[in-house]
């Protein structure tokens, strides 16, 4: 049966009406421009070049670390390339660290440091609220000045990339490289060639590929020598100087231990005439300038090492390990409270470990135990640790007339002491001053605040009492009626009755 006419050419027009509204369509889309793709950030263009031949004669002296230039708990393999840290007795919260022995001054050299383990250790015993939550393993690898903190990046005389993907300087973290561990080989390139479009640099590079760009070394290492330097905890590194790379750069680039001869800078260490490193035993008052005493005497003889209290604190503070009321307060240097609040720190086991180490390192040391070293029997303990046939033992009496230096460095330090106790007094005045006008602010506030409650209650009150009244009046007023109301009714009903008959 055919469709009547009228259904027929409704249906053909809504068919033209659907095929206008697609070719609508398709055209918008046909005129609509495609959408943009994602813009892929390019890495910026490499600068450094290939390195030409060395010109002239070649550094000939193997690239290595001397004892004097690392730290107690560094321990190194047979040929010096292998270096592990100590893991026990309180040692393995302590930054390890090493500078090489020849330096760069010129040109453009590289060193790689390939990380081969990262040790576990246990974490740290808390006593109270321990707030210690330093990465357990740590590498960082830079260059440092010579005779600078062993400790890299804790002075102004270094600068390090470290494995949490930062840079360090003057205990200063900024965000430049890129993390690593275990089995990743890092190259540190530094960059003091003044002809280069990177001059005054230094970059890492992370298995061959670059991981940070140049970074500009800070004001104070420009001009001077940079020695190539390792710092680590809890893990053992592979150091390579060359002449070959581990992992070759996208650029040719020569290594530090294949440097020009004319570019680099050699550290050296006479060795003993007789044989005998010396552990100095020095024998003073108390509270009579003993350490500023011992401070002109470390810098007079860079190859001794400080044995000491005092020593560990300032070795704790620079590997960024957290101490409660911090390093300023201390009242005593000879024997400065811990309060590191883990176990092995404020023990004295880390003491222990360290006197247990010292005498197997050919190295020359200072004793400064005030109070012991006055002491027969404390005295007596601390010579029988250095009876090795290869150290002998040495007594410095610090007493008598001071010289003029003594009394001039002992100014500086008292001086320095003020200062400091003067800034600390400062700070806490400004502290208790902020502290004061925050109270001051919150007592305002507070009070502003009961006053706008009890103005809000009152008017509560108010609007309460005034409902009341409204409510009251009304229940009043249809009382009133409805007591009217009926009376008018009785009213009614009585007429009604008066006029029956």
């Amino acid at each position: 049966m055919a469709p009547p006419a009228e259904k027929k050419q409704k249906t053909e027009e809504t068919k033209e009406e659907v095929k206008v509204v697609e070719d609508a369509e398709m055209k918008d889309a046909e005129e609509k421009p495609a959408a943009e793709k994602p813009k892929v950030v390019e890495p910026p263009k490499e600068l450094e070049t290939d390195a030409a031949p060395v010109a002239g004669a070649k550094n000939k002296d193997d690239v290595t670390f001397l004892t004097p230039d690392t730290t107690l708990n560094v321990l190194p393999s047979a040929n010096g390339s292998v270096l592990m840290s100590l893991n026990e007795g309180g040692i393995q919260h302590l930054m390890a660290g090493a500078r090489a022995s020849v330096g760069v001054s010129k040109g453009r050299y590289m060193f790689e440091v390939k990380v081969l383990e990262c040790v576990n250790v246990a974490d740290p015993v808390a006593q109270g609220n321990n707030n210690n939550r330093m990465s357990k393993n740590l590498v960082r690898v830079g260059f440092s000045t010579a005779g600078s903190s062993l400790i890299l990046g804790a002075t102004a005389d270094s600068i390090c990339f470290d494995s949490d993907g930062a840079i360090f300087h003057d205990k200063k973290r900024t965000v430049g490289g890129q993390r690593f561990g275990r089995d990743n080989v890092m190259a540190v390139l530094l960059n003091l060639d003044e002809k280069s479009e990177n001059a005054n640099t230094v970059s890492l590079f992370k298995d061959g590929k670059r991981v940070s760009q140049p970074q500009a070394l800070p004001e104070g290492l420009k001009g001077k020598t940079l020695f190539p330097h390792i710092g680590f905890k809890n893990a053992s590194v592979h150091m390579n100087f060359g002449p070959t790379p581990l992992a070759p750069l996208p650029f040719t680039c020569h290594m530090v231990q294949d440097a020009a001869k004319a570019h680099v800078k050699l550290t050296t260490y006479a060795a003993p005439a007789d044989g005998k490193y010396d552990v100095a035993f020095p024998v003073s008052l108390p509270d009579e300038g003993t350490f500023a005493w011992m401070d002109m005497f470390l810098k007079k003889n860079p190859t001794y090492t400080e044995l000491s209290d005092r020593m560990i604190m300032d070795w704790a503070e620079k590997s960024g390990i957290w101490k409660f009321k911090g390093y300023q307060n201390k009242s005593c240097n000879d024997k400065p409270e811990g309060n590191f609040q883990v176990k092995e720190l404020d023990d004295g086991s880390i003491r222990k470990a360290l006197y247990s180490i010292a005498p197997l390192q050919s190295r020359n040391y200072i004793v400064m135990e005030v109070r012991g070293n006055l002491m027969k029997d404390t005295r007596k303990e601390l010579l029988s640790k250095f009876e090795m046939p290869g150290f002998k033992k040495t007594a410095l009496v610090v007493v008598g007339e001071p010289t003029a230096d003594f009394k001039k460095k002992t100014a500086e330090y008292t001086l320095k002491a003020k200062q400091e106790a003067s800034d600390r007094a400062f700070k806490v005045k400004k502290m208790e001053e902020k502290r004061q006008k925050m109270q001051a602010k919150q007592a305002k506030e507070a009070e502003k605040q009961k006053k706008k409650l009890e103005k809000e209650r009152a008017k509560k009150l108010a609007d309460a009492k005034k409902k009341f009244e409204e409510e009251k009046k009304k229940k009043e007023a249809a009382a009133a009626k409805k007591e009217g109301d009926e009376e008018e009714k009785k009213e009614e009903e009585v007429e009604k009755k008066e006029e029956e008959p």
